[in-house]
């Protein structure tokens, strides 16, 4: 592992830092501003990175993250009423993928719902709820879904706290590295599926500490996010790194979740978007009785037809499309990627865009404007990359 560096005298003082900055520093990490913190966007390299964690494992700082518990009795009745997915699809130890919506249907932002079923604690038994938020939408996630449930009895908890770490275990060595650590096969714990571990081969601070595990992630692999406490987290990483687990930025994390067709907040999908336009509809889960905030707008959408959504492109040449550059079609612009890389695994130009509906259709000739000349590109199924 690389020698601590000196100072960052670049330092911004309103950055927040993870329990991991220190370690990620040490690791040689090179740390830049993401949503209002300062995270590693590499170590050793990104393509070197992202091929770590197709071909064998990586481990991400993710503790930017929120992780909200919501307690008390009916409290999948109550959140229902805030997201489109039938919350009653998943049960304890299971998970889902969803979005909170706006009274237009746009979108809040994205989250996991995670089923703890009853749990014991200070005010005796009740029902639990885990969520996980993103790190720019957080404060204002918090403060929304607060002033939607609690007056309804639900009480709201931040999980983490600024001393919690939230790793990302990602690559198809994943399994056996955790199972190595928790001395127990994890062949029964399904996609999406979580449960309360115990780190029995850990070192350190770790040996022994309780970890939640689930089996969730951003990067199109098997894997497991985990969070556990400061010194147990800060333990961890320095033995997965250790026994050569490949430490991973946000660069790889951003090449891998694309390649994966996986949304990113703020730039595939945000309040103005809704989850039909996003490509989400399988989030909208209309034949449920429940209502929920945004549904008057999805069934009118539904029932309409959307004129936009978003796509993804695979670019003909080597060039490279970025955020906001124009999608053009027959010469006319008619739409904007937002969001586009070199895949490292694929050896190819890749991108999400939205376009008319009418131009959405698979094998669809389009264009991206890239530094004023016209590359080809055309409308390609999603996800780009897709594990056998």
């Amino acid at each position: 592992m690389a020698a601590a560096l000196p100072p960052d005298p670049a330092q911004t003082s309103d950055l927040r830092r993870t329990p991991l900055h220190g370690a990620a520093r040490a690791a040689g990490g090179r740390l830049v501003p993401f949503a209002g913190w300062e995270m590693a966007v590499q170590f050793a390299g990104l393509v070197a990175e992202h091929t770590a964690v197709r071909q064998a494992c990586g481990v991400f700082d993710i503790s930017h993250m929120g992780v909200l518990v919501l307690r008390g009795d009916g409290v999948k009745d109550a959140l229902q009423r805030l997201v489109p997915s039938d919350l009653f699809r998943i049960g304890p130890g299971e998970a889902c993928y969803t979005v909170l919506l706006n009274d237009n249907a746009g979108i809040r932002d994205d989250l996991i719902v995670y089923d703890r079923g009853r749990r014991p604690g200070a005010e005796g038994e009740r029902d639990e709820v885990v969520l996980v938020i993103n790190a720019a939408c957080a404060e204002a996630d918090t403060a929304w879904i607060r002033s939607q449930l609690e007056p309804s009895g639900i009480t709201i908890a931040d999980r983490k706290g600024a001393e919690g770490i939230l790793l990302a275990l990602q690559g198809p060595e994943a399994p056996a590295r955790l199972e190595a650590l928790v001395g127990e096969s994890l062949a029964g714990l399904p996609r999406f599926g979580h449960r309360d571990l115990v780190l029995r081969g850990g070192r350190g601070a770790a040996a022994g500490a309780p970890v939640f595990a689930a089996r969730t992630g951003y990067t199109g692999e098997d894997g497991f996010e985990l969070l556990l406490e400061r010194e147990a987290g800060l333990a961890l990483w320095e033995q997965l790194l250790a026994e050569g687990v490949t430490p991973c930025g946000l660069g790889a994390r951003d090449t891998l979740r694309l390649e994966a067709a996986m949304h990113l907040y703020g730039n595939d999908m945000d309040a103005a978007t809704t989850p039909l336009e996003a490509s989400l509809g399988w989030l909208v889960h209309l034949e449920m009785p429940a209502d929920f905030i945004g549904r008057a707008a999805l069934e009118r959408q539904s029932a309409d037809g959307v004129a936009r959504r978003l796509v993804g492109l695979r670019l003909e040449g080597r060039a490279i499309a970025r955020h906001g550059y124009p999608v053009l079609h027959n010469g006319a612009v008619v739409g904007e990627v937002t969001s586009g890389t070199w895949s490292p695994t694929l050896g190819q130009a890749i991108a999400l865009a939205y376009v008319p509906t009418d131009a959405a259709k698979l094998g669809t000739a389009l264009a991206v404007e890239i530094r004023g000349k016209a590359e080809p590109a055309v409308v390609v199924k999603r996800p780009f990359y897709r594990r056998d």
